[in-house]
């Protein structure tokens, strides 16, 4: 069996830009997927989404209404060492990363009226090979949706929900489809090279969302993307979640407080 050996990784974040992650580098790789969005820079709270990659903070919703959320087109404001807050018209998100560890350690805090209903994903692109394998618990409970807009979607089992095999990410053969396993820790294979990401809350449903896009999305300019996305809720859009199970939900404390964690390995020589 290959050994593997943690190494140290290093994060940059863009405050003004949505606090997004523009970097995440381990034993020299770069692990965030990135592609030239001129729009990126200039949204406004409302604007559609601009896919620039590396990892953004998608909350209150991934799909539907506001694209992508509310929080990725607003600025973010220094609240201390390392800590950043965004205030949205509903909630205020706030977000420490700390690497003293080795591994980037992203504490939460998202602070609403109770009973206030969110979803949030960590909106990691990933720079992966056609050979990378993604690696969750057999059997863990995922949902399928085959529809761009995410209102529909099929039951099944990890690795291959309703007869299709997600846990391999290449190579392109134009399609694109989502997911949400119903897992806190996914692993991703590509290599000399593995991350690990794992979520950690209490009272609140976990989830790894999948984003295939294998060269099939959009349709009028298609390329490449491959989302790993710890998340809170089991749904892209927050319009399409059925009951609190399907979405986080403020309780009468007014918080919600959830840790990432991503770590990285490198394989023995």
């Amino acid at each position: 069996m290959p050994s593997f050996e943690q190494v140290p990784l290093s994060v940059r974040t863009d405050a003004d830009h949505g606090g997004r992650w523009t970097s995440l580098i381990g034993a020299g790789r770069e692990w965030l997927w990135h592609r030239d969005e001129p729009r990126r820079r200039q949204v406004v709270p409302g604007d559609a989404f601009a896919d620039a990659g590396g990892l953004e903070e998608c909350v209150p919703t991934v799909r539907g209404d506001p694209d992508h959320g509310d929080a990725w087109s607003r600025a973010w404001t220094a609240t201390g060492d390392e800590e950043f807050r965004v205030t949205c018209p509903d909630f205020e998100l706030t977000r420490r990363i700390d690497v003293r560890t080795g591994s980037v350690v992203a504490d939460y805090r998202l602070v609403a009226e109770p009973g206030h209903r969110f979803l949030w994903a960590g909106h990691a692109l990933l720079d992966l090979t056609p050979d990378a394998h993604l690696h969750i618990d057999q059997g863990t409970a995922t949902r399928v949706f085959p529809r761009s807009d995410g209102a529909e979607w099929i039951e099944g089992e990890w690795p291959a929900p309703a007869g299709l095999r997600l846990d391999t990410l290449g190579p392109d053969d134009a399609s694109a489809i989502g997911a949400v396993i119903s897992a806190h820790t996914a692993v991703v294979d590509d290599g000399p090279d593995r991350l690990r990401l794992s979520l950690q809350v209490t009272d609140q449903p976990a989830s790894i969302a999948l984003w295939r896009n294998l060269g099939g999305f959009p349709a009028d300019d298609p390329y490449r993307s491959i989302g790993v996305e710890p998340m809170l809720g089991r749904v892209f859009d927050l319009a399409h979640a059925d009951d609190d199970g399907d979405c986080a939900v403020t309780p009468s404390s007014g918080e919600v407080r959830w840790r990432l964690t991503i770590t990285a390995y490198h394989l023995k020589e």
